[in-house]
């Protein structure tokens, strides 16, 4: 990615110091539900797994676990700076671009990507690519946010603090919309499952009121977008400041979008 990818396409680089830890919360507040799904899809020892959009390595390592000795895991990402070390073994890391590159050889019984295609901008063709990519039999399961269906940090509003952190998550919504991202689409998923031929397509949604992990990831989304909350006017360097004191205290209830998980099986 070129050294302004971050002002012009994908908001949130894994190339910054924050990816880290936003990865770390990311997989504590939806690791189970995403491996809930999984075992309910019943992928076991020697099936093969392809992650799209790995960014970090909680989700290619449970599946590692499932698929066995015998089976394998393919990791992609644009970026796979905190992916790179897990490769080895069953896993197969790979920088690939889902919307643009070929998918990987040889079929798969489970295609996965969780918080992925709202970013992508030609998401339809991302999708197209993950379908192709099934062996018959094989299932798709997509997890995307729908900011849309709940568009606050803090959907209890009780004060001046929870108004100021709702105010910049406003202007982190816009920030991704002006780069293309769709934010109502996780409530797309199970129709465009079926379109793309599916069958026994389900969906559910999950997210938490309040947790820690929300308040870690609310604190390293904020540091990683700050420049450009500034640079658009959407926020000052003291209200971004009182922000992270506010977040640093544990007091406020710290919400995120709702995660849509959508599932199908290719006939």
């Amino acid at each position: 990615m070129a050294d302004d990818d971050t002002d012009r396409g994908y908001l949130l680089d894994n190339r910054q110091s924050e990816a880290g830890i936003r990865f770390a919360a990311l997989g504590e507040l939806f690791d189970r539900v995403t491996f809930r799904h999984v075992d309910e899809l019943g992928i076991r020892a020697g099936m093969r797994c392809w992650e799209v959009g790995a960014g970090g390595p909680s989700v290619p390592l449970g599946l590692a676990e499932r698929v066995g000795p015998t089976g394998s895991v393919i990791a992609t990402d644009i970026d796979v700076s905190w992916t790179r070390d897990i490769a080895g073994g069953v896993i197969e890391v790979l920088r690939h671009d889902v919307a643009a590159d070929p998918p990987p050889p040889g079929g798969f019984d489970l295609v996965h990507a969780r918080l992925v295609l709202v970013h992508v901008t030609d998401r339809a063709e991302a999708l197209r690519r993950m379908v192709r990519a099934l062996r018959p039999g094989g299932r798709l399961l997509l997890e995307d946010a729908d900011p849309g269906l709940q568009p606050l940090v803090c959907p209890d509003e009780s004060g001046p603090e929870q108004q100021l952190a709702n105010r910049l998550r406003s202007g982190f919504r816009a920030l991704m919309a002006a780069r293309g991202a769709d934010l109502a689409y996780g409530r797309t998923l199970p129709r465009l499952l079926r379109e793309a031929g599916l069958v026994d397509v389900r969906a559910d949604a999950y997210f938490p009121l309040t947790s820690p992990a929300c308040g870690v990831l609310e604190a390293a989304t904020v540091r990683q977008i700050r420049h450009l909350l500034v640079a658009e006017g959407l926020a000052t360097d003291e209200e971004i400041d009182r922000h992270l004191a506010n977040v640093s205290t544990g007091r406020l209830d710290l919400a995120t979008a709702p995660m849509i998980s959508a599932w199908g099986r290719r006939p």
